[in-house]
């Protein structure tokens, strides 16, 4: 036996630079602008049900697809936003969290040896889910400052034995929302190819100036080949209630429903509730959310280019990819951002955890801009000052 009882696939994903980070900006008492959540409250309304559900005595196990209600305000989300038709009892799950939602269809639909196609620079759950599922997970890279992607290159990494693209716009960590043409030539391919889709829409109502968000599903002969992941978490700034959702093809539900079934089963029957409550939201106060992130943007993106950095531009999510090169520093996106609490009083994360060849991305930092003015105010100030 080998000095560590895991699995030899998965001994790649045992620490993440997110924890090292929040060490390093505990330890120095950092503002920490590397791990993606927010510092403010959610809508009231939404905290407000969530604690009325608690006192209605809501507190038992929900039923294993999610509360009706929920499920329901999920499908009348779609159909307002998006004009999606979905059956709230066979075509969508709750589930905990969108991480959730992405390991179980992965773990559902990916056979062993199976390829999975993903966007890079990527969010690491991608890689460790299809990890667990014993498949073979490749990335095709999204192009530098602007982050476009180039559906040929894509075309060229499908193969024989692929059978997944995993999607996720508005992207995680480079803030690029795919456009209509780029989604169209991914629909192109997934039908051609017989390919199934995960769409990661988390930062939906997170999109920015003229920017619009396209769900996948949408495009002609999508529906029936995409499984649609989206939170409450980053919208209604509940990062902890951990709830997600799927909505799908009835025979995609029922297959993700039996991976999830032996993982959580259920989850957070109070903050069901309360999300329910906020997807009835009227639409000016989703537009109000891309609004107050997109200042919150613009109050970091003038900071960091006053501080030296080159910010590429972001079209969504409320991360921020910037070039550290024209700082001169000695070493690459590791070491300044190990050396940046410290220094600066700063935390940020290197994007090169995000590639599969780190060295082709050692000049780029992600932060993360989902936090009240005067915090990103006094960061950025720390950082030209340094």
């Amino acid at each position: 036996m080998s000095d560590s009882p895991l699995i030899e696939r998965l001994r790649g994903f045992t620490t993440t630079i997110f924890s090292e980070m929040s060490q390093l900006a505990t330890r120095h008492d950092a503002i920490n602008l590397g791990q993606g959540f927010p510092d403010t409250a959610g809508p009231q309304e939404v905290l407000d049900t969530a604690v009325h559900a608690i006192r209605d005595g809501a507190n038992q196990y929900p039923p294993g697809h999610g509360i009706p209600d929920l499920r329901r305000a999920v499908t009348e989300h779609q159909h307002r936003f998006y004009g999606l038709e979905l059956d709230p009892f066979s075509q969508v799950m709750v589930s905990a969290g969108a991480t959730e939602a992405m390991t179980a269809a992965i773990l559902a639909l990916c056979e062993i040896g199976d390829e999975v196609i993903a966007l890079e620079p990527s969010y690491d759950c991608y890689a460790g889910a299809v990890a667990m599922a014993g498949g073979v997970f490749k990335q095709v890279r999204l192009h530098e400052p602007a982050y476009t992607l180039d559906v040929a290159e894509l075309e060229a990494a499908i193969s024989p034995r692929t059978r997944i693209l995993i999607i996720n716009t508005p992207h995680n960590p480079t803030g690029h929302v795919l456009t209509e043409a780029e989604l169209r030539g991914i629909a192109e391919l997934a039908i051609r190819h017989d390919l199934i889709v995960l769409t990661d829409e988390v930062y939906e109502h997170m999109v920015f100036d003229d920017h619009r968000h396209i769900p996948l599903a949408t495009l002609p002969g999508m529906f029936e080949r995409t499984v649609t992941i989206s939170s409450a978490g980053k919208t209604f700034s509940v990062t902890g209630w951990k709830i997600g959702w799927l909505s799908a093809p009835a025979e995609f539900i029922d297959a993700i429903h039996t991976t999830k079934q032996n993982m959580t089963y259920a989850s957070g029957t109070p903050f069901q509730h309360g999300v329910a409550a906020g997807l009835a939201l009227p639409a000016d106060r989703f537009r109000a959310i891309g609004a107050g992130y997109q200042q919150l943007r613009d109050l970091l993106a003038e900071g960091l280019t006053a501080a030296g950095l080159k910010v590429h531009p972001v079209g969504g999510t409320f991360f921020m990819m910037a070039d550290i090169s024209s700082l001169n520093f000695d070493g690459d996106g590791y070491e300044f951002c190990r050396q940046l609490p410290e220094r600066t009083g700063v935390a940020a994360i290197p994007a090169q955890v995000f590639y599969g060849e780190p060295q082709s991305a050692q000049n780029l930092v992600r932060f993360c801009f989902g936090k009240r003015p005067e915090v990103l105010a006094e960061a950025a100030a720390r950082l030209h000052r340094w």
